[in-house]
């Protein structure tokens, strides 16, 4: 049996919804971690950090994570028709993955006051969120021209 039988190949628009759904989970988990430590802020101290949260979240998609977003889809376009499972982040990109988990773990285990921490991960899990949906709108372009 060739090693290349045994790579999981999958048609290259569901490895953009895989990307889609990979970014939206992550980004609800931080959302979900700042939410648990802005539940036991005063409403106004949590309505302000997120709302800054919220705003530091669209500049970060806009001038970061859209435009990886954008040349991780075109990176997949250029597949043939299939490709690995795992491709649908480049290789490089597992290991920024890895460094932003190990170093969000740190983070959470300092002495940071959880209203630095909850401003942070509003705005990068709502970023994650933001740019999940490019993945999800060419994900819908694409069915919507095979059919």
């Amino acid at each position: 049996m060739a090693l290349s039988q045994l790579k999981p190949a999958v048609p290259k628009h569901w490895l953009i919804a895989i990307a889609g759904l990979v970014w939206s989970a992550a980004g609800i988990m931080l959302c979900r971690m700042a939410w648990s430590w802005l539940q036991t802020m005063s409403p106004p101290k949590a309505a302000g950090l997120t709302a800054t949260g919220f705003l530091a979240a669209l500049l970060f998609d806009r001038y970061f994570l859209l435009r990886l977003a954008r040349r991780n889809m075109a990176r997949i376009d250029n597949y043939a028709q299939k490709g690995c499972l795992f491709a649908f982040q480049a290789w490089r990109s597992y290991l920024i993955i890895i460094v932003m988990i190990f170093m969000g773990s740190l983070l959470r285990h300092t002495a940071l006051p959880r209203e630095i921490l909850s401003f942070f991960y509003t705005a990068m899990g709502g970023a994650l969120l933001l740019a999940s949906l490019a993945y999800y709108g060419r994900f819908w372009k694409i069915l919507r021209h095979a059919g």
